[in-house]
């Protein structure tokens, strides 16, 4: 009896409490996992890690969509937490097939899903009561910053904006984060007739009619600055171009709906409405 006792407690999967070397894959999954105190276990993030400056420090196993197992397995983690649409799903079965637990943290981009992706990291990390808190403080500040921005009769049209490398830039339609955040700090997203993205025509920019451009920090430098950005075909022409409207920020802290939502809800709200902000 003794000696099956022992085969059993050798054979059992191990449990998520000794999960002691994790990987981080998405900016808001790192973020997470500081924010619950659990940042020590990190051995390795992807790059679309940058906050908090500490995980500068740690190897980075490439970016999120174009993972390889090989430099993952030669870090030995218990665990990789991986944000919905990592992959390819080729590699995060090769993890699987070699042992390692792989968990897909969904990613949807409203302050639900914020929750969501909080609570489950909190219960994947034996975390649940940290996790809750966490939760809690997000969705109230997230709750008293939109209640403000709910009270706008003012709603400027606003046209996302990515980089697509040297071809036309993408925008925004409905059902992106971008989209969510827009509607969050209280703009119209300018294109609301399909979803995704998709690149836009000087043509479709200037139907848009956009009173204020938004991208990530990121794109306004790899598209060569904020003149160029305000200059583009069709873009020149709308209310933003002319008015020269732009707005950069953080790339994760704008789209990654995580512990710092409700600070780029705050900023692109003051952004958007810059009377507003004053006044307050």
């Amino acid at each position: 009896m003794k000696a099956l006792l022992l085969v059993l407690l050798v054979t059992l999967p191990t449990t998520v409490d000794a999960a002691e070397r994790l990987i981080a894959v998405g900016g808001a999954v790192t973020e997470i996992v500081h924010a619950l105190g659990r940042g020590d276990r990190l051995v390795a993030v992807d790059s679309t890690s940058r906050y908090p400056p500490a995980v500068a420090a740690l190897p980075d196993v490439g970016y999120m969509r174009r993972l390889s197992a090989e430099p993952i397995l030669a870090l030995h983690p218990d665990l990789v937490l991986a944000i919905e649409h990592s992959g390819p799903p080729a590699t995060l079965d090769q993890l699987r097939i070699a042992g390692v637990r792989v968990e897909v943290i969904a990613d949807v981009p409203t302050v639900a899903g914020i929750g969501d992706k909080v609570r489950t990291i909190g219960r994947l990390l034996d975390a649940a009561p940290e996790a809750e808190v966490l939760a809690a403080r997000i969705e109230g500040e997230l709750a008293a910053v939109t209640a403000a921005t709910a009270a706008m009769t003012d709603r400027p049209r606003v046209l996302f904006l990515i980089a697509a490398g040297k071809g036309a830039p993408m925008a925004a339609g409905v059902e992106t984060a971008a989209d969510a955040m827009i509607r969050l700090a209280g703009g119209a997203n300018a294109l609301s007739g399909f979803t995704g993205y998709k690149p836009l025509s000087p043509e479709a920019a200037m139907a848009a009619r956009p009173d204020v451009l938004l991208a990530m920090a990121q794109t306004v430098e790899a598209m060569g600055g904020r003149a160029a950005v305000l200059g583009l075909p069709g873009i020149a022409e709308t209310p933003a171009g002319r008015g020269g409207r732009l707005v950069a920020m953080d790339g994760m802290l704008l789209l990654g709906f995580g512990p710092r939502t409700p600070e780029a809800v705050r900023e692109l709200a003051r952004q958007l409405h810059p009377a507003s902000a004053r006044e307050g």
